[in-house]
């Protein structure tokens, strides 16, 4: 029905007394067409929002790549390049078939979701296929936290089966307990909430980073540290990614995408808080879980800078993106119920939860070239908890309504139901991820399908499995690739003579 209304319209009904009920009628129609017509508006303006977010978060896996690439070596980068492209196709098909059923599959029981298989019925009142694409954006995502940990040295159809089976059923199984209405820790439980409160992770520091985070930390652990990372002795070597530059251009595309990772965890943005006609709303809040997110990266980023220079004497790039990630790692749990200023303070303790799990892991001896379980596990910990005592109350009520009294952060007066609940959430992933993943890579490891032979890493995957390097470049360090010509050759002493035909 066309929206237009004109005085001669209601004229034909308004001749007689007896009319006023059709006029009444009429308008009534007219009024009924305009709100359809805005609800529909406001339904496409939210999902033009969600799958805008979606290719951010996307866009987040060509970021991963040029981070992956740039931190290997060369002789290693076609085949880190290909693992990332291989945990969005893979990713896709095993979350398209199990993995969105099983994290959102309403209705469904509190440990896993039973509908949607295949995106049957979809779309439904109950979700749609924006929601689809968001989701599986964030599911690869954590298989390509967990291939930074396993790089240069593991089997290509092991990183096929592990993503497959991370994104397909690890992670969904997480994302169901905190992210679906029906998950048993979830804050937007009808009822029955965990300790009052349900666990606030909004966007995904536990399960997002931890998971992948963890896994990677298994893998890692599994298949050992990359041949020359330790001497003899046990004494830490660098083994240098080749290409800053890449590592630089990989972690803004990162941050780029996490505009889409944390604000666009909203997934909707036409939504009043109170009254309509407000300059208060959703859109605000969106705004707002920006400005956290960027004050968290970037005071991790110059924590790390300054607190690296103390440490070891100069200023590294490659720590300052690090450290700029686990930053965000950090901040993306409380993003949206926090102040900015309390963001600031996430961001500091990050960037030396970092420095911390970094040393840790070279006494133990642990090798992870992107430090990826380090900055996802470690700094996705300690978002968790952050948001616990940090969250406010008012923002908290506007992102998670229906509940007044709800418990909010400690250190805001609310008590430490929310921390509590929390910590829930760090032993629960930790066991489901050690419990699913670690297996996996022993099992992958005991039937010689997850690390590659000694004579190809030394030779580099890009040439032994991949058909050739990348481009033509050697690393500084890496001996096996260097020409005869450039080797160390022992000079003899010649015979020289002296004008009356004498040797000395």
């Amino acid at each position: 029905m066309a929206l237009t209304c004109s005085a001669s319209d209601l004229a034909s009904f308004l001749n007689t007394v007896n009319d006023t009920s059709s006029a009444a009628s009429y308008l009534c129609s007219r009024f009924d067409s305009i709100s359809k017509t805005l609800s529909d508006t406001s339904f496409a303006v939210n999902t033009t929002y969600l799958l805008f977010s979606a290719y951010l978060v996307f866009a987040m896996q060509l970021g991963f790549a040029m981070l992956c690439a740039g931190s290997v070596r060369a002789k290693n980068t076609m085949n880190i390049m290909l693992t990332n492209v291989l945990d969005a196709a893979a990713g896709a098909l095993s979350y398209y078939l199990f993995g969105f059923a099983f994290a959102f599959g309403s209705p469904s029981n509190g440990f896993i979701g039973r509908h949607f298989f295949g995106l049957r019925d979809v779309p439904s009142p109950l979700t749609d296929y924006s929601f689809f694409l968001y989701q599986w954006a964030f599911a690869i995502a954590a298989a390509g936290i967990t291939s930074g940990s396993i790089a240069e040295r593991t089997q290509f159809v092991a990183y096929l089966i592990y993503s497959s089976f991370l994104t397909g059923f690890v992670y969904p199984i997480v994302s169901h307990w905190f992210w679906s209405s029906d998950g048993w820790a979830s804050p937007t439980r009808p009822d029955n909430l965990l300790f009052g409160s349900g666990v606030i992770d909004f966007a995904g520091s536990g399960v997002v980073h931890m998971v992948g985070g963890i896994a990677g930390l298994w893998g890692a652990l599994i298949e050992g540290p990359r041949i020359g990372r330790f001497d003899q002795s046990g004494r830490s070597v660098v083994l240098r990614g080749h290409s800053a530059s890449l590592v630089v251009l990989g972690s803004f595309l990162l941050w780029f995408g996490w505009y889409g990772f944390n604000p666009g965890s909203f997934l909707t943005i036409l939504k009043s808080y109170g009254e309509s006609g407000g300059y208060y709303g959703q859109w605000s809040a969106i705004g707002r879980t920006a400005v956290t997110t960027t004050l968290a990266g970037c005071t991790a980023a110059l924590t790390t800078l300054f607190s690296k220079r103390l440490l070891v004497g100069h200023w590294n790039v490659i720590d300052v993106c690090n450290g700029l990630l686990g930053g965000f790692a950090a901040i993306t749990s409380g993003c949206s119920v926090v102040e900015p200023w309390a963001a600031i303070i996430c961001g500091f303790v990050a960037a030396w939860v970092l420095i911390g799990c970094n040393k840790l892991a070279e006494k133990l001896k642990y090798d992870d070239p992107l430090e990826a379980a380090q900055l996802h596990g470690g700094c996705g910990t300690w978002g968790i908890l952050f948001t616990g005592l940090f969250a406010r109350e008012a923002y908290v009520g506007e992102v998670y309504p229906g509940r007044p009294g709800r418990p909010y952060g400690l250190f805001m007066g609310g008590g430490g139901r929310l921390l509590a609940a929390q910590i829930i959430q760090i032993l629960v992933i930790a066991g489901w991820v050690t419990a699913t993943m670690g297996p996996l890579f022993y099992g992958l490891k005991k039937i010689n399908l997850l690390r590659i032979s000694r004579d190809d890493e030394m030779a580099g995957m890009d040439l032994t499995r991949h058909g050739g390097f990348a481009y033509a470049y050697h690393d500084e360090d890496d001996s096996s690739q260097k020409p005869a010509a450039f080797a160390m050759r022992r000079v003899e002493p010649a015979n020289v003579f002296t004008p009356d035909n004498q040797s000395v």
